[in-house]
């Protein structure tokens, strides 16, 4: 039975999370301790004892769920994927587990990742919304109908659900349009920032060059990236793709929908929480699905 295993992305993370397996794991304690060097702070202690609102800064929220994720993996005695996706962030840890990435270079550059989206949304006052119940040729239309602010469909969750990213201004206008045309919910998020949208071009730019000068290798099986919902072995194009993920939507709808196309039968979620198993439920409710 072909094994798809999925990584999530920001949002997941909990208080608490990680600490079953540093506890009772030698293996997972010493990535834990690996990574507090690696990181330069004891993330370890914020992950396991800190508050909600530590948990939610970028610099602490985008590493933490690539540790629990990738721990999860590592230690799991039956890990043998047949095709992995993660989710925006989850992308990284999909790739470290797939072996693409070494843990410490993954972990370096999600660093790298979250430090350079937080200057980027210090930039412009920027934010998220999510949209539900709406067709995406409808959410799609109406933001590209605004022209004098950015707006752009960021999330492709499931059907029915597309998180929008933007200015605020853009996603402001871009709610009050949308719920006109009957969307069922526009509700903002609260996020720091316009995540894959135009304005993470800075970050893009400044984490383009820490992924060329990282050292990739083959993964052992196929990843589904974000920006295109395909299938990719080839260093260059997990590179490209890679880079690329910061300023583009995240087509999880339709990578989940080619992984099933492809013959995926069962949906393994590894990393903290259930959402994408939700996610996936509402995309192709035949399969199976579970977590770590």
């Amino acid at each position: 039975m072909n094994k798809a295993y999925v990584f999530p992305g920001q949002g997941s993370q909990f208080k608490g999370m990680g600490l079953d397996l540093y506890q009772t794991s030698d293996s997972a304690k010493a990535l834990f301790e690996n990574a507090n060097e690696i990181l330069g702070f004891d993330i370890t202690k914020i992950m396991f004892e800190g508050s909600d609102e530590e948990l939610k800064q970028t610099n602490v929220t985008q590493p933490a769920i690539f540790i629990h994720s990738v721990i999860l993996a590592k230690i799991s005695t039956d890990f043998v994927p047949n095709m992995v996706a993660g989710h925006s962030l989850g992308e990284f840890s999909a790739l470290v587990a797939a072996g693409a990435l070494s843990f410490e270079d993954g972990l370096s550059l999600v660093a790298k990742r979250a430090d350079a989206m937080q200057k980027a949304c210090e930039i412009r006052p920027s934010t998220m919304a999510a949209i539900l119940g709406l067709p995406d040729s409808i959410i799609e239309e109406i933001c590209a109908g605004i022209t004098d602010e950015i707006v752009v469909p960021a999330n492709y969750n499931c059907p029915g659900q597309v998180v929008i990213s933007g200015t605020v201004e853009g996603v402001e206008k871009a709610c009050e349009l949308l719920k006109s045309a009957g969307a069922k919910r526009a509700l903002i998020l609260p996020v720091g920032g316009a995540f894959h949208s135009p304005l993470m071009e800075p970050a893009r730019e400044e984490l383009a060059s820490a992924i060329h000068a990282a050292q990739f290798q083959a993964p052992i099986c196929s990843v589904y990236q974000n920006v295109n919902a395909r299938p990719a072995t080839e260093i260059t194009v997990i590179k490209d793709n890679l880079i690329s993920q910061l300023t583009a939507p995240v087509k999880w709808t339709q990578s989940v929908e080619q992984m099933v196309a492809d013959g995926a039968k069962i949906f393994i979620e590894c990393g903290p929480g259930k959402v994408l198993q939700g996610l996936v439920k509402k995309i192709a409710s035949t399969v199976e699905f579970k977590s770590i």
